[in-house]
């Protein structure tokens, strides 16, 4: 507790986070979603062609799949960017990442592929410091309480 006393110096309520932290927060759901959102509207926009790459990729039931992708992506994106359930739709969106990382970028000695699966790595640490740290002052998670 001294140390909250000590900081609260810096902002009128010490657990308050400062706004250069809250419009952090907010700036990197939005440019963590901008991947899944694009992506997303990319497969409703050419569903014949990603129902083939699924299927190229061996999944089973490649039209529920490119479903469970549009559904993940789009909603999961704009949820994020808006900050609601965002702790619970950030781990699923690491999931999806890591998931994705390895059923579709999963040839390593290609150097494209190799770039590719270690972005989506990357991405699902970043959803995980979401998971870790929640949504910030600027989301409807904050609103809610």
């Amino acid at each position: 507790m001294t140390h909250l006393i000590a900081n609260s110096t810096s902002t009128p309520n010490a657990l308050a986070p400062d706004p250069l932290s809250a419009s952090a927060s907010l700036t990197g759901r939005v440019l963590l979603s901008a991947i899944f959102l694009l992506s997303g509207i990319s497969k409703l926009s050419a569903p014949a062609a990603m129902i083939g790459y699924i299927e190229s990729v061996g999944l089973p039931f490649p039209t529920l799949a490119l479903a469970i992708a549009i559904l993940a992506e789009v909603v999961g994106g704009i949820a994020l960017i808006l900050g609601y359930r965002t702790r619970l739709v950030a781990a699923g969106l690491a999931v999806f990442s890591v998931a994705t990382a390895l059923a579709f970028h999963n040839q390593l000695g290609d150097q494209n592929q190799f770039i590719h699966f270690f972005k989506n790595i990357a991405m699902a640490g970043g959803l995980l410091q979401v998971v870790a740290f929640g949504a910030g002052r600027f989301s409807l998670d904050a609103r809610r309480g």
